[in-house]
């Protein structure tokens, strides 16, 4: 370990060193999960599972995609789920005096 007499550093350095070891401190943690997940891996493959069954989680991500609800009348690219913020072409349209029923995606 180092021994740094801080008390000698000016704001300059200081503000570097909180820097250093704040990284310093992410990588470690980094590092630390990523062994972890390697030695929680190898024991559920020593089982015979992987751990995505043991945890019931798929490798597809986080989870189910809402499909869109509404489409842009004359750009069919631009859709939007009705969730969320909306869409500036949503928001023009409503002051244009259009409803959201006009942009549905009738199904």
């Amino acid at each position: 370990m180092h021994n740094i007499d801080i008390e000698q550093l000016d704001l300059a350095e200081l503000k570097q060193l909180r820097k250093d070891v704040d990284r310093a401190i992410e990588s470690y943690e980094k590092r630390k999960k990523q062994e972890a997940l390697a030695a929680a891996e190898a024991a559920a493959k020593e089982s015979g599972y992987t751990l995505s069954e043991l945890l019931g989680t798929t490798a597809k991500g986080k989870g189910k995609v809402n499909p869109p609800k509404y489409r842009h009348p004359e750009n069919p690219e631009l859709t939007w789920t009705g969730r969320g913020r909306q869409p500036d072409w949503i928001k023009e349209g409503l002051q244009a005096g259009k409803s959201l029923e006009d942009f549905l995606i009738v199904k």
